[in-house]
Protein backbone atom coordinates (compact mmCIF):
# COMPACT_ATOMS: atom_id res chain seq x y z
CA UNK A 1 0.00 0.00 0.00
CA UNK A 2 2.64 2.42 0.30
CA UNK A 3 4.22 1.88 -2.54
CA UNK A 4 1.05 2.91 -3.80
CA UNK A 5 1.23 5.90 -1.82
CA UNK A 6 4.60 6.67 -3.40
CA UNK A 7 3.76 6.26 -6.93
CA UNK A 8 0.36 8.29 -6.69
CA UNK A 9 2.60 11.37 -5.49
CA UNK A 10 4.99 10.69 -8.38
CA UNK A 11 2.40 10.74 -10.76
CA UNK A 12 0.81 13.51 -9.19
CA UNK A 13 3.85 15.65 -8.90
CA UNK A 14 4.66 14.45 -12.54
CA UNK A 15 1.48 16.09 -13.63
CA UNK A 16 2.08 19.31 -11.91
CA UNK A 17 5.86 19.95 -13.42
CA UNK A 18 4.21 20.03 -16.84
CA UNK A 19 2.39 23.39 -15.96
CA UNK A 20 5.89 24.58 -14.59
CA UNK A 21 7.33 25.20 -18.19
CA UNK A 22 8.10 28.79 -18.48
CA UNK A 23 5.54 30.73 -21.52
CA UNK A 24 7.63 33.99 -20.98
CA UNK A 25 8.89 33.56 -24.18
CA UNK A 26 5.69 34.56 -26.08
CA UNK A 27 6.09 37.74 -24.67
CA UNK A 28 7.64 40.69 -26.39
CA UNK A 29 10.12 41.71 -22.82
CA UNK A 30 11.89 38.23 -23.63
CA UNK A 31 14.71 37.60 -25.87
CA UNK A 32 16.34 33.73 -26.26
CA UNK A 33 19.76 33.57 -25.82
CA UNK A 34 20.62 33.45 -29.46
CA UNK A 35 18.91 36.93 -29.71
CA UNK A 36 21.64 38.25 -27.59
CA UNK A 37 24.71 40.49 -29.00
CA UNK A 38 23.03 40.56 -32.66
CA UNK A 39 21.52 43.23 -33.95
CA UNK A 40 17.40 43.32 -34.65
CA UNK A 41 15.73 45.56 -37.56
CA UNK A 42 13.78 47.98 -35.83
CA UNK A 43 10.24 49.06 -37.44
CA UNK A 44 8.04 51.57 -36.16
CA UNK A 45 4.64 51.15 -37.03
CA UNK A 46 0.85 52.03 -35.27
CA UNK A 47 -1.65 49.24 -34.06
CA UNK A 48 -4.78 49.47 -36.09
CA UNK A 49 -6.29 46.04 -34.25
CA UNK A 50 -6.22 44.68 -30.89
CA UNK A 51 -7.75 41.18 -30.41
CA UNK A 52 -7.36 38.94 -27.49
CA UNK A 53 -6.27 35.19 -28.68
CA UNK A 54 -5.06 32.22 -27.13
CA UNK A 55 -1.65 30.49 -27.35
CA UNK A 56 -1.86 27.01 -27.43
CA UNK A 57 1.93 26.25 -25.74
CA UNK A 58 3.73 22.59 -26.30
CA UNK A 59 3.10 22.14 -29.71
CA UNK A 60 6.10 19.79 -30.08
CA UNK A 61 4.90 17.26 -27.35
CA UNK A 62 1.19 17.50 -26.68
CA UNK A 63 -0.09 16.32 -23.16
CA UNK A 64 2.80 13.68 -22.51
CA UNK A 65 2.95 14.20 -19.24
CA UNK A 66 -0.95 14.46 -19.01
CA UNK A 67 -1.72 11.23 -20.53
CA UNK A 68 1.01 8.96 -19.05
CA UNK A 69 0.42 10.61 -15.12
CA UNK A 70 -3.38 10.40 -15.76
CA UNK A 71 -3.30 6.92 -16.52
CA UNK A 72 -1.32 5.55 -13.70
CA UNK A 73 -3.19 7.76 -11.62
CA UNK A 74 -6.37 6.33 -13.19
CA UNK A 75 -5.48 3.29 -13.00
CA UNK A 76 -4.48 2.87 -9.64
CA UNK A 77 -7.14 4.46 -8.20
CA UNK A 78 -9.22 1.78 -10.94
CA UNK A 79 -7.17 -1.06 -8.79
CA UNK A 80 -8.48 -0.03 -5.48
CA UNK A 81 -11.93 -0.91 -6.03
CA UNK A 82 -13.63 -4.49 -6.67
CA UNK A 83 -11.78 -7.71 -6.52
CA UNK A 84 -11.00 -10.72 -9.11
CA UNK A 85 -12.48 -9.56 -12.71
CA UNK A 86 -14.27 -6.41 -11.55
CA UNK A 87 -10.90 -5.26 -10.02
CA UNK A 88 -9.26 -5.39 -13.53
CA UNK A 89 -12.38 -3.46 -14.74
CA UNK A 90 -12.09 -1.20 -12.71
CA UNK A 91 -8.19 -0.62 -13.31
CA UNK A 92 -8.46 -0.51 -16.98
CA UNK A 93 -11.78 1.50 -17.01
CA UNK A 94 -9.63 4.54 -14.39
CA UNK A 95 -6.58 4.23 -16.52
CA UNK A 96 -8.94 4.83 -19.51
CA UNK A 97 -10.44 7.84 -17.90
CA UNK A 98 -7.18 9.15 -16.37
CA UNK A 99 -5.81 9.47 -19.78
CA UNK A 100 -8.35 11.62 -20.84
CA UNK A 101 -8.83 13.90 -17.83
CA UNK A 102 -4.97 13.44 -17.62
CA UNK A 103 -4.71 15.25 -21.60
CA UNK A 104 -7.34 17.38 -21.15
CA UNK A 105 -5.72 19.16 -17.56
CA UNK A 106 -2.54 20.16 -19.19
CA UNK A 107 -3.99 20.80 -22.54
CA UNK A 108 -5.90 23.63 -20.12
CA UNK A 109 -2.69 23.96 -18.45
CA UNK A 110 -0.67 24.94 -21.24
CA UNK A 111 -2.98 27.74 -22.99
CA UNK A 112 -1.41 31.44 -22.34
CA UNK A 113 -3.74 34.54 -22.51
CA UNK A 114 -2.49 36.43 -25.88
CA UNK A 115 -3.11 39.54 -27.85
CA UNK A 116 -3.13 40.10 -31.65
CA UNK A 117 -1.74 42.82 -33.16
CA UNK A 118 -2.49 44.30 -36.53
CA UNK A 119 -0.01 46.80 -37.12
CA UNK A 120 0.52 49.21 -39.95
CA UNK A 121 3.88 49.99 -40.41
CA UNK A 122 5.39 53.83 -41.09
CA UNK A 123 5.81 52.11 -44.90
CA UNK A 124 2.97 51.39 -45.11
CA UNK A 125 3.24 47.18 -45.06
CA UNK A 126 0.16 45.55 -42.47
CA UNK A 127 1.46 42.98 -40.10
CA UNK A 128 -0.06 40.56 -37.49
CA UNK A 129 1.90 39.79 -34.81
CA UNK A 130 1.10 37.77 -31.62
CA UNK A 131 2.14 37.38 -28.25
CA UNK A 132 1.43 36.97 -24.80
CA UNK A 133 -0.48 39.47 -22.68
CA UNK A 134 1.51 41.00 -20.41
CA UNK A 135 0.42 44.54 -21.31
CA UNK A 136 -2.75 46.52 -22.51
CA UNK A 137 -2.60 47.77 -26.16
CA UNK A 138 -4.68 50.48 -28.06
CA UNK A 139 -5.83 50.88 -31.48
CA UNK A 140 -3.75 54.12 -32.62
CA UNK A 141 -0.74 53.39 -30.20
CA UNK A 142 2.67 54.01 -31.80
CA UNK A 143 5.27 50.87 -31.28
CA UNK A 144 8.27 49.55 -32.28
CA UNK A 145 8.72 46.04 -33.75
CA UNK A 146 11.43 44.13 -33.42
CA UNK A 147 13.41 41.36 -35.19
CA UNK A 148 12.55 39.99 -38.78
CA UNK A 149 8.62 38.36 -40.15
CA UNK A 150 9.90 34.75 -38.90
CA UNK A 151 10.28 36.44 -35.21
CA UNK A 152 8.92 39.44 -34.17
CA UNK A 153 8.41 41.38 -31.28
CA UNK A 154 6.13 44.48 -30.66
CA UNK A 155 7.48 47.14 -27.73
CA UNK A 156 5.88 50.05 -27.05
CA UNK A 157 7.17 53.79 -28.86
Amino acid sequence: MKLKSIAIVLALGTLSLGGCSTTDVYSGDVYRSSEANRAQTVTFGTIVSVRPVTIQAGDKDPNVLGTVGGGVVGGMLGHQVGGGSGRSLATAGGAILGVMAGSKIEDKASQISAVELGVRTDAGEDLVIVQKADRSWQAGQRVRLIGTHSNMSVVPY
